[in-house]
């Protein structure tokens, strides 16, 4: 933390360099976020891409308050569903994690399991409502406080906690119904 305060103080200086380290440091977590929140990955990048842009534009004015890696994330969220409400479609999630993912399978078999698994947490991350998707993605993926969340979905501490444990809850169901079969 204390880190990024001196790369922002760095880059309100005018280095390029500090903003350029900001933007290695969080653009790949930023990515899959957006990602797994929108279900495409080219939209994803064009999410990312316009809140470095905005980032970078607005520092003059910007004062961090908490971590930066959750500033950027409750931004991406942000930018992530204004963009899933002009499209007005029902949103379907990617788990960009998988082709990112370097794997710890000794064999050609692990890595058909590990694939398959993967496969089967993308479809059932995609059937959660988008409220509880968002909650989960934001606590696990993002380390963002329920209470961050909370003030990300306007809603009460309490309302995003229960869409974290009913999308949890929904995923188990689901994973468990899939392993049976």
């Amino acid at each position: 933390m204390l880190e990024d305060r001196l790369l922002l103080w760095r880059f309100k200086c005018g280095s390029r360099d500090a903003f350029r380290v900001i933007y290695e440091k969080y653009a790949a977590d930023s990515l899959t976020l957006a990602a797994n929140l929108l279900g495409d990955s080219s939209t994803a990048e064009d999410v990312v891409q316009d809140v470095f842009i905005s980032f970078a534009k607005s520092m003059d004015k910007f004062h961090l308050r908490g971590s930066l890696k959750g500033y950027l994330a409750t931004c991406v969220a942000n930018r992530a569903r204004d963009y899933l409400r002009k499209k007005k479609r029902r949103p379907t999630v990617s788990v960009n994690e998988a082709e990112q993912m370097t794997s710890d399978a000794k064999s050609p078999v692990q890595l058909v399991i590990r694939t398959e698994e993967l496969q089967k947490l993308k479809h059932a991350i995609a059937q959660l409502p988008y409220e509880q998707r968002e909650a989960v993605v934001l606590h696990l993926h993002s380390d963002l406080r329920f209470r961050q969340i909370a003030k990300l979905q306007r809603v009460c501490v309490k309302t995003a906690l229960s869409r974290y444990r009913y999308g949890l809850d929904k995923l188990r169901s689901m994973l468990n119904g899939e392993a049976k079969r």
